[in-house]
């Protein structure tokens, strides 16, 4: 399964006239982050950074004079999420205003099916709240002390590490494409079965010992006799 993880920042908060001017996405394939990521700052042409906006995030409209339009770059945000499913802390907000650049293009929108709110999830799991980003991350004790402002990749980093923690923590992935029967199972915060099963590598890691270093270790073992303890042991091949 396949989900990203992702934020943006906006020179306002009114989607009709504001734009996107930074988006960051964490790819997670079975709950993991598989290492690739997106980050984007964008041109919103014309329109100015709100100083209400500027102050959260402080991108200014100098730093985005000679970044791209939207436009020229929406096919590498969409490339990037393919099939894959749209997650936020407070989608409705960032789907409203990537629907509306989408919509300036004559594309069509993200279908809500194919989006997750990780605000509304809180508000279930957590209904005494408080339930911001850097609520949730002090409640599973994630560390967001580098996070003086908003930013669109480092808000989707710590929201991805706030996900796994949300769904039952990474032990929700251990069993991922197994059979429940094939291994012992626990309950996770949502009192649900997880199946806990040792994973085996595609491939064997590679010997780490020299020839040498394995001929110092058999001329130790037989120093030691039969009656020492590595003489009970085969090397593996």
């Amino acid at each position: 399964m396949r989900e990203i993880i992702f934020d943006t920042e906006t020179t306002g908060l009114d989607n009709r006239t504001d734009r996107i001017i930074e988006i960051g996405g964490i790819e997670l394939f079975n709950h993991f982050p598989t290492g690739r990521t997106l980050h984007i700052y964008i041109s919103p042409g014309d329109q100015k950074v709100h100083p209400d906006a500027l102050a959260v995030h402080g991108i200014t409209d100098e730093f985005l004079k000679d970044k791209q339009p939207f436009a020229s770059v929406a096919q590498e945000i969409l490339d990037f999420f393919g099939d894959g499913k749209w997650i936020a802390h407070n989608a409705t907000f960032d789907m409203g205003f990537i629907n509306a650049e989408l919509a300036r293009m004559a594309l069509p929108p993200i279908s809500p099916e194919y989006v997750t709110d990780t605000l509304s999830m809180a508000r279930r799991k957590h209904p005494m709240g408080p339930n911001s980003l850097d609520a949730l991350c002090r409640r599973y004790g994630i560390d967001n002390s580098h996070r003086a402002k908003h930013g669109a990749l480092l808000d989707s980093e710590l929201l991805a590490e706030v996900y796994i923690e949300m769904i039952g923590g990474r032990q929700t992935a251990l069993g991922l494409g197994m059979s429940q029967n094939n291994g012992a199972s626990e309950r996770n915060d949502d009192n649900e079965d997880v199946v806990l099963v040792a994973l085996e590598r595609p491939r064997p890691l590679a010997r780490r010992l020299s020839n040498l270093e394995e001929q110092q270790h058999d001329a130790l073992i037989a120093k030691l006799g039969q009656k020492g303890i590595w003489a009970k042991y085969d090397r593996p091949n």
